[in-house]
């Protein structure tokens, strides 16, 4: 394994959670903490991006993002890493792609938040990402009825999973998804940078 590259062993069950994490909050662990439980994972990665092609400001710099994340995210079964940077990616296809040739014996799940969902089928190459991996969604506030009226919702409704399902997901083939409801938590990184709780140096 390349050097500054997660670990993972054969047959591993790896939550993908991407995102510019600008700044980690306490959102982000509970969705992780629902994820791997609800979906039984082993373990759940942190992908802090260099930053995110649909958004015009750019995140802090990495360093601190990843400084942050390591601060709120207290799990062994979670690794905070820059592997995008590392594989010089910037689209989530891009960067699925390297990580299924990297780590071929591993099971790897893409997790978003049911805003995401929202408007996914806006990313870059949507349905070769469906293709590729199983979809976990969770809930977060405001935006549950529109994820299950979205465009990737209604073109996947076939191979969407029960939520009694759920730790299913990551042992079957894609494409296939499942929504979870879950408690909410109002948590959000737009809304700490906008009380000024987030100030990074660079």
């Amino acid at each position: 394994m390349r050097q500054g590259f997660p670990i993972a062993t054969k047959g591993m069950k790896i939550g993908l959670l991407g995102g510019s994490f600008d700044p980690a909050h306490e959102g982000h662990v509970h969705l992780t903490h629902e994820a791997l439980k609800r979906f039984g994972l082993d373990r759940v990665w942190w992908l802090v991006s260099p930053g995110n092609p649909l958004k015009a400001r750019q995140p802090a710099p990495m360093t601190e993002r990843l400084a942050r994340a390591q601060g709120v995210m207290d799990d062994p079964r979670v690794v905070i890493t820059d592997i995008e940077a590392r594989l010089g990616t910037r689209y989530t296809a891009q960067t699925l792609a390297a990580l299924i040739r990297h780590y071929p014996e591993v099971r790897f799940v893409w997790l978003m938040g049911s805003d995401n969902l929202v408007q996914f089928d806006r990313w870059d190459h949507w349905q070769d990402i469906m293709q590729m991996v199983p979809i976990g969604v969770l809930a977060r506030p405001g935006s549950q009825i529109a994820a299950r009226l979205s465009k990737t919702a209604t073109v996947y409704r076939r191979v969407r999973l029960a939520e009694g399902s759920a730790r299913l997901l990551a042992i079957g083939p894609p494409p296939r998804w499942c929504f979870l409801d879950m408690p909410l938590r109002s948590a959000s990184s737009s809304a700490i940078r906008a009380r000024g709780c987030w100030r990074p140096k660079g």
